[in-house]
């Protein structure tokens, strides 16, 4: 990471974790004074930390001119090197188990590590690349792509043309260009969920993206890494969620809004088609427009 260590060069990390997280053995990073403070109940054996910030938090310290340029390095550090490998007709790796009455059509590929529930569909030209699992009787239809760590719940529909477990957005600004950030965390989709043709779904950063149980996507959705989504929510076609934001339960999102990131949207939330979310929305709101404001005074507003 071209920085100066401060601790014992022998302390041993086996992953990278996040600021806030409680994992051990792993190595965090932190760009400020204001983020150190989410470290409650830090755990980490080792962070990186821009030089001159106080470093009383971790007994092992890497000081660097750039914290984030660094930890983009850090999680090329950790990537997952084994490869997939395509082959002419359907394949599926020693290393997985197919359950009963599943039926795997015409050039599906099914990688290293997976788990394959009872009685699942996996049309042609699917691919499932390595550490993925598929609960039972769900249905992925053709040209489908579940990349890598994904776990799909029971009775899931997707539809076809969908990817998975996709790289997450992140880039480190280096001097002339960017350095990609590496996306070690996975994807969690619970059980009953519908994702329609053509979604994205990207896996996380460090810790997982989550749709949780009963949630229903319709066409062209894209939700980016990180994001949360809770029981039962319905989203219209051409969605956008920004990375990190979390969505409550039972929340109803018309077609073509736009949800930034790092945002918390609350339960039995309406939002209307075509709006833009720039802030936190409270439980039970209705809100359309961009930016978005409460239903009734947009309606007002716009007779």
């Amino acid at each position: 990471l071209e920085g100066e260590l401060e601790g014992d060069p022998n302390a041993e990390v086996i992953n990278v974790s996040g600021i806030e997280s409680t994992a051990l053995n792993t190595i965090t990073f932190s760009t400020d004074t204001k983020t150190l403070k989410k470290a409650k109940n830090f755990l980490a054996t080792a962070i990186v930390l821009p030089k001159g910030l106080d470093s009383s938090i971790c007994e092992n310290v890497i000081y660097v001119d750039d914290p984030y340029f660094a930890f983009a390095r850090l999680t090329q550090l950790f990537k997952d090197q084994t490869q997939p490998f395509s082959q002419g007709k359907s394949f599926i790796h020693d290393s997985s188990s197919i359950g009963e009455g599943t039926v795997i059509s015409n050039n599906a590929y099914i990688g290293q590590d997976c788990v394959i529930g009872d009685n699942v569909f996996i049309g042609p030209n699917v691919f499932i690349g390595n550490k993925c699992s598929v609960g039972s009787e769900t249905i992925i239809h053709a040209n489908t792509s579940i990349i890598q760590d994904v776990n799909i719940g029971a009775n899931c529909i997707i539809h076809s043309n969908v990817s998975l477990g996709t790289d997450g957005f992140g880039f480190a600004p280096a001097k002339s260009s960017y350095e990609k950030i590496e996306q070690l965390g996975g994807l969690i989709i619970g059980d009953n969920v519908e994702i329609g043709a053509g979604c994205t779904i990207d896996r996380g950063a460090i810790n997982n993206t989550h749709i949780h149980d009963g949630v229903k996507l319709d066409n062209q959705v894209h939700i980016a890494h990180n994001v949360n989504i809770g029981d039962n929510c319905i989203i219209a076609g051409q969605v956008g969620i920004a990375g990190s934001t979390s969505i409550g339960n039972n929340v109803l999102i018309g077609g073509q809004a736009g949800i930034s990131g790092h945002l918390k949207i609350g339960n039995n939330v309406q939002i209307g088609g075509g709006s833009g979310i720039i802030k936190n929305i409270p439980d039970n709101s209705k809100v359309m427009g961009y930016p978005a404001k409460d239903i009734k005074d947009f309606i007002r507003k716009n007779k």
